[in-house]
């Protein structure tokens, strides 16, 4: 008997587990995709399987961009409030949500694998529904998780879509009202700023997502993860060696930093790739009303945008000292 686990021991488990398996899934799908595939078309006669998993991936191509395949099931996994609970994530609202409209939530800031934006609006784990009824989320991610058969049907499970332009127009104008499109505005670029206690955010020249709302006439709402570039530490290299050179390189070419972050492991004092169990707060602010207008001009884009830049210095300010911030940082825009 003294060596079963205890209760707060499995609890703890399930949610190492919970938040581990998200990556691991991803990474087995693609690894098995692939290599199956091959083994059907270079050692076995089976290739037809591989023509008919591609010519469906051809015609399911563009259901990314046409509201995915929500399965409600799958987001309300019981896994996905372990998954919840491993940090632990809260979702906080500072206005009612109307669901006679649709919205732009975009998300700050990016951190390293946006942990806390995938737990609150791709799953259920958090209650969304009851935080906020009548509203439908859409996270929007990059295409390329839409490439592999098997993992863009898991995704999309989610409720995530693609966040392409054609995707959020149709999100914005097929589906009613009440949807909200989640955007991580800072995208891969910001992982490189994704270190405890930093709150700098690309931002200054992220325009698209307001001239997306300003064409469909929405609603910007600012919304600020505290402790997300909390939970994982990076080894910054020597400024202008030879592995920051490459880091520079390979972000001009491809716009992601490849950073070299690291967390805990499977236990509490080890070294890994899990997440510290840190607690983020994401609160979301209040809409910010956008005219409709079809063809912004640039300056118009440029006073919404620093309109909303404003909106989001002041949430962050409001609410900074509550976590641990003090009174004189501020968010710092590049």
């Amino acid at each position: 008997m003294m060596f079963l686990p205890s209760k707060k021991d499995l609890k703890t488990a399930l949610e190492v587990f919970a938040v581990f398996q998200w990556p691991l899934s991803v990474f087995l799908i693609v690894i098995t995709v692939i290599f199956v595939n091959l083994y059907l078309v270079v050692f076995t006669s089976y290739w037809p399987v591989t023509v008919l998993i591609l010519t469906w991936l051809a015609y399911d191509w563009k259901t990314p961009e046409r509201g995915g395949r929500r399965v409600t099931s799958v987001r309300n996994w019981r896994l996905w409030k372990h998954y919840c609970d491993y940090f632990p994530l809260r979702l906080l609202k500072t206005h009612d949500i109307s669901p006679s409209d649709n919205y732009i939530l975009v998300c700050h800031p990016h951190g390293v694998l946006s942990h806390s934006w995938f737990g609150q609006f791709a799953t259920n784990g958090l209650c969304f529904s009851k935080i906020f009824p009548g509203i439908t989320p859409y996270v929007l991610t990059l295409g390329a998780f839409f490439w592999v058969p098997l993992l863009r049907d898991y995704v999309m499970s989610s409720g995530t879509c693609s966040v392409s332009q054609s995707s959020m127009d149709f999100l914005l104008t097929h589906r009613g009202t009440g949807n909200m499109l989640i955007v991580v505005v800072g995208g891969l670029a910001e992982c490189k700023y994704s270190l405890p206690g930093s709150t700098t955010l690309v931002l200054k020249n992220r325009t698209g997502f307001v001239r997306m709302a300003l064409r469909h006439g929405v609603p910007l709402i600012p919304a600020y993860a505290f402790g997300e570039a909390d939970l994982y530490s990076q080894h910054i290299f020597t400024p202008g060696g030879l592995v920051n050179r490459f880091q520079k390189w390979f972000q001009s070419m491809v716009h992601i930093y490849p950073c070299a972050f690291y967390g805990r492991g499977f236990t509490e004092n080890s070294w890994g790739l899990l997440p510290y169990a840190q607690p983020v707060t994401t609160i979301v602010g209040k809409p910010l009303p956008l005219p409709k207008i079809e063809n912004p001009s640039q300056e118009t884009v440029a006073k919404y945008h620093a309109l909303y830049t404003d909106a989001l210095r002041k949430l962050f300010d409001q609410h900074k000292t509550k976590f641990g911030i003090s009174e004189t940082q501020e968010l710092v825009i590049v």
